[in-house]
């Protein structure tokens, strides 16, 4: 419109004086009364008026032509602006579709090819994992052994007390050996209250009259149920030799839920058995009770391999055949399945090897047992709760001139460990002594009272015989009368024992 102005104003000037005929043309027009003797004194001028009217017009039709065409372009732009606009959107709206096409396409491309991969990778695995099974149990099954445990055991019933030969059996690993003897570790409760321990390897159950070899306890944890027992290597043949191998330790503290399992024992007493499974759960606090009724709790691995009677001792094996854990426990009922238990290695480790480091000892002959020359009563988990004692062997009698008067244990002390063996009840301490013989020298360790509660000592006991423990020692009835009455000042908990 600017320019437009410009434009006219040269029109105008082509006439004459722009402001005279702009000025002319609009009193002329707009004011006649005002201004009419300086229109009539302008009559000569006629030229120059008609001129000027000439150019109003030419200005006028420029100026609506201008703005006719402004406005056509304006009211045509926008519809067209529109329209362009709408066809860039659609245009990109077709490119997105495309776009979204080729991208589901490739996806599909994509996720064909990966569940092909996936089932190609099951396959792979399903015959793999079976693979690797078949080979663990190849390689590992000559460390693994079955064990029977014979032993005596003894009967309360209502016409008193008598004696049965029972028989058990259990699994064990071969986890070293050292100059003269091949050791093996178990759970404690398969050798507890043994009197004959023997063991066959697994190449060698199979046959019809399979070999067995004697062994003897070489120590053992009563508290995390283990045991290392010992096979003398002269018992062992070059041809056993070849046939059995040490197992591998691994590292149980690395193990992750759901990492796979396989698991080898001598199920129900049939013989080596391998199952496999998953860890299902770390750290899982297992209490049990023993034959005592003291109550044990430890921290176990959980797994839904299955575990048996008979697997006790027996290894629990990664995907690397090395030993993870020792089987221990397996938890059955009406509403309970696949929960079986196992020690982790690696937090048992160096009390294992402790354990191999103990003196080898077989049972001695009655007539050579040593004693100790103490009457007591087990102090369970249930009494130690009651009455805020340490679990043990609660000293209720000390014979006079005994082997215990002579170390200084008095009545009320509290026997917790024998020759550095936790011992907990009167049952297993008779049946460690059977291993000792009169005359050695053995570190007792007993709990004794004071104001400020209960204090560890130890002490040292020679062990005696039933001759010097003299007629207190053999005398029946006068071991009836110090029960009643000790059991009258000193017996809060029932029953009472004693070691003639």
């Amino acid at each position: 419109m600017y320019d437009n102005n410009e434009n006219y104003s040269q029109q105008t000037n082509n006439t004459g004086s722009s402001n005279n005929s702009y000025q002319e043309y609009y009193y002329s027009a707009g004011n006649p009364n005002d201004n009419y003797n300086q229109t009539f004194n302008a009559a000569p001028k006629k030229k120059s008026k008609k001129t000027g009217g000439f150019g109003k017009k030419a200005v006028s039709v420029v100026c609506l032509g201008l703005v006719f065409g402004v406005t056509a372009g304006a009211a045509f732009s926008v519809p067209a602006y529109m329209a362009t606009r709408e066809l860039k959107s659609a245009k990109l709206e077709l490119q997105d579709m495309q776009s979204a096409s080729e991208e589901e396409s490739a996806q599909k491309s994509t996720l064909s090819t990966t569940t092909d991969s996936l089932s190609a990778s099951n396959a792979s695995y399903t015959s793999g994992n079976s693979a690797d099974v078949a080979a663990i149990a190849q390689s590992c099954l000559p460390s693994v052994v079955s064990i029977t445990n014979k032993g005596v055991t003894e009967v309360q019933t209502m016409f008193g007390k008598y004696t049965q030969d029972t028989e058990g059996s259990g699994s064990g690993i071969i986890i070293g050996e050292n100059d003269s003897e091949l050791l093996i570790v178990t759970n404690y409760h398969v050798i507890s209250g043994s009197n004959e321990l023997s063991v066959v390897f697994s190449y060698d159950e199979d046959s019809d009259n399979p070999s067995l070899v004697s062994a003897k306890v070489k120590g053992y944890d009563a508290d995390k149920d283990l045991a290392v027992i010992a096979v003398s290597l002269n018992d062992i043949t070059n041809e056993m030799r070849s046939q059995i191998k040490i197992a591998t330790i691994g590292d149980s503290s690395s193990l992750v839920l759901g990492q796979e399992v396989v698991a080898i024992g001598n199920a129900l007493g049939y013989g080596q058995s391998v199952t496999t499974g998953i860890i299902s759960a770390l750290g899982r606090e297992v209490t049990v009770t023993d034959d005592s009724g003291n109550t044990i709790t430890n921290k176990l691995i959980q797994t839904d391999a299955a575990i048996n009677p008979g697997n006790s001792g027996g290894a629990l094996l990664n995907m690397n055949g090395e030993l993870i854990g020792i089987n221990s426990v397996k938890v059955s009922s009406s509403s309970v399945e696949g929960m079986g238990y196992a020690i982790p290695i690696s937090d048992v480790q160096s009390i294992i090897e402790e354990l191999m480091l103990k003196e080898t000892r077989d049972v001695v002959a009655e007539a050579a047992q040593g004693y100790i020359g103490i009457g007591g009563v087990d102090v369970t988990s249930e009494i130690s709760e009651t009455y805020d004692m340490p679990i043990g062997i609660y000293i209720n009698t000390v014979y006079e001139d005994s082997p215990a008067e002579a170390a200084g244990l008095a009545r009320g002390n509290i026997i917790t460990k024998f020759d550095g063996q936790t011992v907990r009840s009167m049952s297993e301490l008779k049946s460690l002594l059977t291993y000792y013989r009169f005359d050695e020298t053995i570190d007792v360790t007993v709990m004794v009272q004071s104001a400020g509660g209960y204090e560890e000592q130890t002490v040292q006991l020679t062990l005696g015989t039933k001759d010097v423990l003299g007629e207190d020692g053999r005398n029946q009835s006068n071991q009836s009368q110090q029960q009643e009455d000790n059991s009258q000042y000193y017996n809060p908990f029932g029953s009472f024992w004693s070691i003639p």
